[in-house]
């Protein structure tokens, strides 16, 4: 069983996701509204032609999904809920954090916790809330 996330935002899903592809790299799929055929009825009256209606960013088994809020009522306020990210080694956590956190805000710096060698919090410019995180090394016994 996979669990997968599945932001939305208020009119920014292009923005957030060309970055995201920049900061994680991975194949982006962007379907608009004006993408959709004929025959799949027409959009809600408050949707752009230009506006996401589904975006995927796809690397290896991860997969990360959104799109823009249809009804034109998402404030883009996100709560109760971030997207963890998990890397290798401390340095690309780094990066990451970095990346996510650059004209976003820090809630937990990154560093050292008793469960992982690096942990940190922060919302992106876009207002996602994420948890990036460095995976602990294998116990042995």
């Amino acid at each position: 069983m996979a669990f997968r996330p599945y932001l939305f935002f208020g009119g920014n899903c292009r923005d957030a996701f060309t970055r995201y592809q920049e900061i994680f790299g991975g194949e982006l799929v962007l379907l608009t509204t004006a993408d959709a055929p004929p025959d799949a009825g027409p959009p809600p009256p408050a949707a752009k032609p230009d506006a996401i209606m589904h975006a995927a960013l796809m690397s290896g088994d991860d997969l990360l999904m959104g799109a823009d809020d249809m009804s034109g009522q998402f404030d883009g306020t996100v709560d109760g809920i971030c997207v963890n990210c998990s890397r290798p080694d401390v340095a690309e956590s780094q990066r990451v954090f970095d990346a996510l956190a650059e004209g976003g805000q820090v809630q937990v710096p990154l560093g050292e916790t008793f469960f992982a060698p690096a942990f940190g919090i922060c919302t992106d410019r876009f207002g996602i809330p994420w948890m990036v995180m460095t995976e602990p090394a294998e116990q042995t016994s």
